[in-house]
């Protein structure tokens, strides 16, 4: 971060000194305006205004229009990854006709801050309902999610009456970008794991003045809530997850080994069997690169737009509740807001390092060390998940499991693809806690 300039005044906030400065900073080579408006410098929050630089914008396009395709796939199916025309008709209109300023004032229309939080710069989104005894809540991405998984569900969250719910539903909600990801610093060291994450969180929760708060997340946002729900944090009330640790760990020995499934499960838990069997074996490639070698893919992910693209489509494509296309539940739009953000801050590597801090399965109730969770524990299971978590073993995973419900549409990115439905979740989940 280099500061350009700067100017103190003074101000009052319980009776602590606090500093107004205006910043003008570069991150990534993006110069982005940030005012500071509270307490002492550590831990000031400056509100943060998004402004990318054109010629940014002109050598995306640029790089677009050089690209160099491989020829078509050898096969009429998504086995070999992303197919060749699917790719050409995302990334042709992202070179033509994708506007980012449209998505960059969408995004400056929203509340946004930054703070620093152990060492790094913390990007977030903080909205408040108008109820003054709405819920804080604070949600996490994943990967290759970002804040705009989320934006969507603020609406119904913050303002529940225009959405077909009650005032005493309202949530205030927080959507911090994970380090790494976004606007929010890129780590210089090692360390920043989903429990070092979840301390960040908590800091961050506490410093927006919230004694009393929720936590939900889905992807790594999962792994950071569980994170958060282990360390118990004063003021925690419950979490929420939507892609939970629950697998058992004879059923983990076995998926590790390549068994297939054993007698004896029901007709859910052989189907999550199934779905677990299929990601080890066939889905998880991208994983094991990140998990084993973030800095090489990182290199492909930073130069090349199309790279980048690719890389996160297959997972759209997988992971969404569309039949194995994206472009049924997401609009190039949305799948290009994602994209492009990732490529402005040049956080392909960055954010892929995450795999490589974490190094375990995310699914699994050991590796998550979901025994030692005492709080309040809410699940919601979509269709178009990774693989349906069985009630029988959520009971077993969380042993303070107060909801879980199934649905019958959304996948992995919940909150993108059903942002009412994922509301409505949110208050039926954290019902009891407030």
């Amino acid at each position: 971060m280099k500061i350009i300039n700067h100017k103190t005044m003074k101000t009052n906030n319980n009776l602590k000194r606090a500093f107004y400065s205006v910043f003008m900073i570069a991150v990534g080579g993006i110069i982005l305006t940030t005012n500071p408006v509270v307490v002492k410098a550590q831990e000031t929050i400056r509100p943060f205004r998004i402004d990318i630089p054109q010629s940014a914008i002109t050598d995306l396009q640029q790089r677009i229009k050089a690209t160099r395709w491989p020829e078509k796939e050898t096969v009429n199916d998504r086995t070999q990854g992303v197919q060749l025309q699917q790719i050409q008709e995302l990334v042709n209109y992202w070179g033509s006709s994708y506007d980012w300023r449209r998505t960059e004032a969408k995004l400056n229309a929203l509340a946004q801050f930054v703070t620093n939080i152990d060492g790094l710069d913390i990007h977030f989104i903080h909205v408040r309902s108008k109820n003054p005894n709405a819920l804080p809540i604070i949600l996490t991405h994943g990967w290759p999610g970002s804040i705009f998984e989320l934006v969507k569900s603020i609406g119904p969250l913050t303002d529940p009456e225009a959405y077909g719910g009650k005032a005493e539903d309202a949530f205030d909600v927080v959507i911090p970008s994970m380090p790494g990801y976004g606007f929010s610093e890129r780590p210089k060291d090692t360390g920043w794991g989903p429990d070092r994450i979840a301390r960040a969180w908590d800091v961050l929760m506490k410093r927006l003045g919230y004694t009393r708060y929720v936590s939900q997340g889905g992807d790594w946002g999962s792994v950071v809530a569980d994170a958060m729900a282990r360390q118990k944090p004063a003021g925690l009330l419950a979490i929420h997850v939507n892609m939970p640790a629950t697998v058992p760990p004879e059923i983990a020995r076995l998926l590790n080994s390549g068994a297939p499934a054993p007698k004896g499960l029901s007709e859910k838990e052989k189907a999550a069997y199934n779905s677990l069997t299929y990601l080890y074996t066939k889905g998880a490639g991208y994983a094991g690169i990140m998990v084993t070698r973030p800095q090489t893919i990182g290199y492909a992910l930073t130069d090349s737009p199309v790279a980048l693209a690719s890389f996160f489509l297959d997972k759209f494509n997988d992971w969404t509740y569309s039949g194995g296309d994206a472009g049924k539940v997401l609009t190039k739009d949305e799948m290009l807001d994602d994209i492009t953000l990732y490529w402005l801050t040049n956080t392909g590597a960055s954010s892929a390092r995450l795999y490589w801090e974490n190094n375990n399965n995310n699914f699994n109730a050991v590796e998550q060390k979901t025994a030692q969770i005492s709080i309040p524990v809410a699940i919601t299971v979509f269709p178009g998940e990774i693989y349906q978590a069985p009630k029988t073993w959520a009971q077993r995973s969380y042993h303070n499991l107060i909801y879980f419900n199934e649905v019958n549409k959304g996948g992995h990115f919940a909150q993108w693809e059903q942002p009412q439905l994922f509301a409505e979740e949110m208050r039926a989940a954290f019902k009891k806690v407030r």
